[in-house]
């Protein structure tokens, strides 16, 4: 009989006890967990970094063409090359005319140093810097060229030049050193004449059977391997090209870079490639009438430790010796000359950013802006010039200029473009050593300048050319305006912001300037007294006033009117002859949060340094940032197109035209990593905006009118007419405007409150603009205690009468020419201008405080006289 097992009771004293061991094992779980995945973590860290970095491979070219010339030829250009300096010449057959790359008599040149000689030979110069910032230049004579480093390859339409520049010696990719069984594998694979070669200048070595000139320690310390077994090692004396032909055998065979560097290793010899070493392409091309010249930047090669920093093309094509006659015109203002051998040596050189400063880059400081609205440059050398147009990459440009008689004999004018650009990290709390972070890598993307010949040392001739070729360019977007009077730019401000009290609370505000009824009122008070042709701009009319917050959402100022008092302020504007556009921000966000739709680390675009582009105003007394003041934002790229859509939107439910502050003036690329947005990819979105409104029949108006904007454009105003006068520039010429007078209207700086408007005038008159004004309603001492005390001057009351005077002389005397050529300018005098137009109609500008005389008419001091 089986035997019943007692089930066993557990206690009241047990049960808890059990229940407790139950939920610790329970409470354990989630931290052995947490512990087992940071183990894992810590394994996955630790293998990464003790695993080796894969070492960046930069091949070396090697030059092993012959010495014959490379000719590229059409029916205007002989374009010649030395294959042995890659310098070149270029012969234009209209003129006889021979232009070089290079200064000739370079050797004879009593100033330069011989490194400065290398530099004027090279036909590319660079720099690249590191981590700490610290900068180094290399030219292509002296680190490429000079030691054959390089590649030529010629078609019947293009020459490319493949340089490695670096302290590199020059190399072939052969083995240096093959083991016996490596050397029959090769022989084996490689065709009749290169088994034969080989064969000739490799020695076999064998330790154990060494000739009596075979020194065994030596042999071992130049080739370790040998101790394993015999080898066959390159001869010492094998000249140039027989390493030339055999490198062409041995790639024909598939002996590779990698080969050459495993074999390399088999020696005992420092590899070049452990120096900096940077593999950069020019192509040359003939089209038509030009030269063009490119640098594809996804070619570019370069190890990640020693970013590729700036790059010059041509440095020194045409430049004018010290007993040439000529002169270098520069994109300053309109245009300016700087002379051949002016004697200005104690002045620094010519420098300026095209389309200003990247604001995607911080800055510390800033004592002036410099800028160049367009890209472009020339020499006039005897009886012949050449303009250079920045076709592709121009975002990335900066043209650069200087005399004869400081380091070298020549006078020489160029562009230099950023490439890896920098962000500074504040470490200063961790070393005294500066920290950079550089850009990640080069776009896909291509340098390209056109070098077009004229006839004629004239720079009315060269403006002339330029803006034929600009035509050519952008079609019928350039065709000549129908306006037979002078272009009238009238800024109307809506408010600004000014801070009150609020319950105790300091609080921005918008304040009233000008009414949407009062804008009406003025415009019309305008058109009834004579001026016509009026091109209206509303600021300050939406979102918080000139100072604009995002316009994700927009909203009018309730203290201007209502929306319908916008919608017929538009109309009777329309109604008086005038085209009206409304005025707003697309690439930032002023004095915006969350509840306008703006949260910066969403919204704002970002530096190099991965931070949020936080931009300042600068001071003009310690030029330092002004943290102390409202901060405002650079707006990622994407939301930068939608706020510019928001704004043509919201424009198009009133009926009026657009008016962009900064599209035009502004470029600024975005270094978000996700969706990185270069600044010519800025460039081109801008572009297509632009003609994307101007297809539509949208009138537009936008500031400083950048040269890819212009074409676009029914209006630019504020454009800098001369520029900042430095004082290495000797003239200041209106080449810009030889080449679009006719084309675009265009206007400079509001007279009444540039600070100087009989100044403004005159430049107005002497370059061929419109003139612009600012107007308010509102009593000017509504601007004290406020950030905007440039609109004091801009009461329309104080101002209407003079405003009304001056257009309607100019309007009579001038008028009809703005639908004309500008066929000439010529500065008579420091003090003395005349320009002239297709008509025959001449008109004299006297900026001295004495009356002048010229060609038999007497000109009255600080005035201008015109002659039909």
């Amino acid at each position: 009989m089986a035997v019943k097992k007692e089930k066993k009771v557990l206690t009241e004293t047990q049960k808890e006890r059990r229940k407790e061991r139950i939920d610790t094992l329970k409470s354990m779980i989630f931290p052995c967990i947490l512990l087992g995945i940071i183990a894992i973590g810590i394994a996955v860290i630790v293998n990464f970094q003790n695993k080796p970095a894969e070492e960046e491979i930069i091949p070396v070219r090697a030059y092993s063409g012959d010495e014959s010339a490379i000719v590229l030829e059409n029916d205007a250009l002989t374009f010649t090359m030395d294959p042995t300096t890659t310098q070149f010449e270029v012969n234009v057959k209209s003129s006889g005319r021979t232009w070089y790359s290079n200064p000739q008599g370079i050797d004879e040149d009593p100033i330069a140093l011989a490194e400065e000689k290398k530099r004027l030979k090279s036909t590319l110069l660079m720099s690249y810097a590191v981590v700490n910032g610290l900068e180094t230049n290399f030219n292509n004579y002296a680190y490429s060229a000079e030691n054959g480093t390089y590649e030529i390859t010629a078609s019947d339409d293009e020459v490319r030049v493949d340089y490695s520049i670096g302290e590199v010696e020059k190399e072939y990719v052969i083995p240096p050193v093959m083991t016996v069984d490596a050397y029959e594998e090769w022989q084996s694979k490689l065709n009749r004449d290169g088994a034969h070669l080989v064969e000739q200048y490799y020695k076999k070595y064998d330790l154990n059977k060494l000739g009596k000139k075979d020194n065994a320690d030596e042999l071992i310390a130049n080739y370790p391997i040998i101790q394993d077994g015999p080898i066959y090692a390159l001869r010492d004396n094998t000249k140039e090209n027989n390493k030339a032909r055999m490198q062409e055998y041995f790639a024909e065979a598939g002996y590779t870079y990698e080969d050459y560097l495993e074999d390399k290793e088999l020696t005992s010899g420092e590899s070049s490639s452990d120096k900096p070493v940077f593999n950069v392409s020019m192509i040359y091309k003939l089209d038509g009438d030009d030269l063009v010249v490119e640098i594809p930047m996804g070619d570019i090669e370069y190890k990640s430790d020693t970013p590729i920093y700036t790059l010059t093309v041509l440095p020194f094509f045409g430049a004018g010796g010290s007993e040439d006659e000529g002169y270098m015109l520069v994109p300053e203002g309109g245009g300016s000359i700087i002379n051949f051998n002016n004697g200005k040596v104690s002045q620094s050189n010519y420098y300026a950013n095209v389309y200003g400063w990247d604001l995607g880059i911080s800055r510390e400081a800033v004592i002036h802006n410099t800028r160049a609205y367009f890209g472009a440059f020339g020499i006039s050398n005897g009886s012949d010039s050449f303009v250079c147009s920045l076709d592709e990459g121009s975002a990335y440009a900066s043209v650069q200029a200087d005399i004869s008689g400081k380091v070298n004999s020549y006078n020489c004018v160029n562009a230099v473009y950023s490439m890896c650009s920098r962000e500074k990290y504040d470490v200063s709390a961790l070393t005294a050593t500066d920290v950079y972070e550089y850009l990640w890598e080069l776009p896909d993307e291509t340098i390209s300048q056109r070098y077009s010949f004229v006839d004629s040392d004239s720079y009315v001739d060269m403006a002339k050319d330029y803006g034929d070729n600009l035509k050519a360019k952008y079609g019928d977007y350039l065709s000549a305006d129908g306006s037979d009077s002078v272009p009238a730019a009238i800024e109307i401000v809506g408010s600004i912001d000014k801070v009150k009290q609020i319950v105790g609370v300091p609080v921005s505000r918008p304040l009233k300037l000008t009414s949407y009824n009062e804008a009406a009122s003025i415009v019309s008070d305008l058109s009834d007294s004579g001026i016509s042709n009026m091109h209206v701009k509303i600021s300050g009319w939406m979102n918080g006033g000139v100072n604009q917050q995002l316009i994700k959402k927009i909203r009018t100022i309730s203290d201007l009117g209502s929306k319908k008092d916008l919608k017929n302020m538009v109309a009777q504007c329309q109604d008086a002859g005038a085209d009206v556009y409304l005025n707003g921000y697309t690439l930032y966000a002023f004095d915006s949060n969350i509840f306008d739709g703006f949260f910066s680390y969403r919204d704002a675009a970002r530096l190099i340094s991965k931070e949020r582009a936080q931009l300042y105003q600068y001071s003009h007394v310690t030029y330092a940032a002004r943290e102390y003041a409202d901060p405002y934002w650079l707006l990622h790229a994407s939301l930068s197109q939608k706020m510019a859509d928001n704004l043509v939107k919201e424009t198009d439910s009133y009926g009026s035209g657009v008016s962009f502050e900064d599209i035009g003036m502004d470029l600024a690329a975005d270094y978000y990593r996700k969706n990185f947005t270069t600044r010519q990819m800025a460039l081109h979105n801008q572009s297509d905006e632009l003609k994307k409104l101007c297809d539509e029949g949208k009138p537009v108006m936008i500031n400083m009118g950048n040269d890819y904007a212009v074409p676009y454009a029914d209006m630019v105003v504020n454009t800098d007419l001369r520029g900042s006068e430095y004082t290495i520039c000797d003239a200041t010429v209106p080449f810009w405007e030889l080449a679009m007078h006719g084309l675009v209207n265009y206007a400079g700086e509001s007279i009444n409150i540039c600070g100087n408007a009989e100044e403004e005038l005159l430049d107005s008159v002497a370059y061929g603009a419109g003139l612009q004004f600012t107007f308010m309603q509102a009593s000017p001492f509504v601007t004290q205690k406020t950030l905007y005390p440039e609109y004091y001057g801009a009461n329309f009351d104080s101002w209407r009468d003079k405003a009304i005077e001056m257009y309607t002389r100019y309007n009579n005397e001038l008028g009809h020419t703005f639908n004309q050529e500008m066929t000439g300018y010529e500065n008579l005098t420091d003090t003395l201008c005349v320009t002239e137009y297709a008509d025959g109609t001449r008109v004299y500008v006297n900026y001295a405080y004495e009356d002048a005389d010229a060609d038999g008419v007497t000109v009255p001091a600080r005035d201008y006289l015109t002659v039909r």
